[in-house]
């Protein structure tokens, strides 16, 4: 392997004694074992606490480009060596899943990352330690910075400890949805178009805004999703479009009336004339002799 395995090729933010302890509490936790703990404290070193930072220090998004290449070749060997039978576009959707954002943000939380992050007070205020782009990014640069550490082999058994559940759960259909992807397959493959998407508001300050954003599917508006960001928001809004589609798609149609019968038609005639009479009034009732 090329790359330098030692922290000192690195600008890694320094290790107190009350941080070290902190750091090993998330090893046991999580069931990895650095050699090097400047290289795992450099993985949590989110870009806005480098920025603040009165040490000259890197961020973990050279680990994190890093980490994610791992994850992808660790997710895409497991796919490719137990499911046999699953052609390729099959194994590409499982592993777009498995190693989206949602999934990452998950595993993330699971082995509490976001309690070790560093972050920048700015992003602290903002609520960037529960952000999921940030989280997921954090766990990649964990799986970088362990590869980089340890080698492929300890980096494997990581990764697969931790995504060998959110493999399940996709071929369980108990993973979350991709709403997006799902809606545009489903639009394209019935109208040939695309779904469009609106921003309809944007709510609160600029510290913590909630975006409202509405789908457009063959001339019919659903939503409004909200969430934190764009992304999120879209996503939801898919999840309102989807799933009312395929509401109405299953809902019964109402069963057509039968041809009425001969006798039927006679009743229906006798009642309508009654109606038609009782509607005219006393005076209009034709004059009758011999009263």
């Amino acid at each position: 392997m090329l790359l330098p395995k030692k922290s000192s090729e690195y600008r890694t933010p320094a290790v107190s004694g009350q941080r070290r302890k902190e750091l090993q509490l998330f090893e046991r936790r999580s069931g990895i074992k650095f050699r090097d703990i400047d290289l795992l404290n450099l993985a949590f070193a989110h870009r806005s606490f480098a920025n603040e930072s009165s040490q000259d220090v890197d961020n973990n998004e050279r680990l994190e480009f890093l980490g994610d290449s791992v994850l992808g070749l660790v997710v895409a060997e497991y796919l490719f060596e137990n499911l046999t039978d699953r052609p390729e576009g099959d194994l590409a959707k499982i592993k777009s899943f498995v190693v989206s954002e949602d999934s990452l943000a998950e595993v993330a939380r699971r082995i509490e990352v976001d309690s070790y992050i560093l972050i920048g007070k700015g992003e602290e205020y903002s609520g960037g330690r529960n952000k999921k782009a940030l989280l997921a990014d954090c766990l990649e640069a964990v799986i970088g910075a362990f590869f980089v550490d340890s080698g492929f082999r300890p980096a494997r058994k990581f990764v697969l400890r931790h995504i060998v559940p959110e493999i399940n759960k996709v071929l369980e259909d108990r993973h979350r949805k991709d709403y997006k992807t799902l809606l545009q397959e489903h639009v394209q493959k019935t109208y040939k178009t695309y779904p469009r998407y609106n921003l309809v508001k944007k709510t609160g300050p600029d510290h913590d805004k909630t975006f409202w954003i509405e789908v457009v599917v063959n001339d019919k508006s659903y939503g409004p999703g909200k969430g934190a960001n764009k992304k999120e928001a879209e996503q939801n809004a898919a999840a309102l479009a989807f799933e009312r589609i395929n509401r109405d798609v299953k809902a019964p149609k109402p069963a057509k009336n039968s041809k009425p019968n001969k006798n039927e038609k006679q009743n229906k005639s006798v009642a309508a004339e009654k109606r038609d009479w009782s509607s005219r009034g006393v005076d209009s009732r034709p004059f009758r002799k011999g009263r």
